[in-house]
């Protein structure tokens, strides 16, 4: 009799040791599948912030070789602007959408959850961007900034 109970209290203890490990099992990885959404999510939001800087760059280096002063067209203020676009759009808050040829842009095209705002500060001869994105992610707020200086290199 006493060996009967013995192995049931084992057998308890057992299936509580194995509930456990599968509980904490079930919960690591569904943080890592949490974990490694936001960070496909903030590489993304990187690109797209150096994208933000690389076209005011472009910008400035048209500007330059199109014979018109290196900083027209780059004021101060929030703004909005895409891979192909020629000249900054003030700042609405629009959603950026993967186009069908893969790039991120406010052409038609599936809404991404990517807001992009581009701030400019200008001085005498320094430019200063400010790129900010902000997306939402499972009911939580993200964002990351990205900044540079441009300098008017034309003597």
């Amino acid at each position: 009799m006493l060996s009967k109970s013995f192995t049931l209290i084992e057998t308890i203890t057992a299936i509580f040791i194995f509930t456990t490990g599968i509980l904490a099992l079930s919960s690591l990885i569904s943080y890592f599948i949490s974990v490694s959404s936001i960070s496909s999510q903030r590489l993304v939001a990187a690109y797209l912030a150096q994208e933000g800087i690389e076209i005011v760059r472009n910008l400035r280096d048209t500007n330059l070789l199109s014979g018109r002063n290196w900083d027209y067209g780059l004021n101060n203020g929030n703004w909005q602007v895409d891979y192909n676009s020629t000249t900054l759009s003030p700042y609405r808050g629009d959603f950026l959408n993967l186009e069908t040829n893969g790039f991120y842009g406010y052409d038609p095209g599936i809404q991404t959850p990517f807001v992009r705002v581009i701030n400019l500060q200008k001085d005498e001869n320094i430019l200063r961007i400010f790129v900010r994105v902000s997306w939402q992610e499972r009911g939580r707020s993200h964002s990351l900034t990205a900044q540079a200086n441009l300098y008017n290199w034309q003597p």
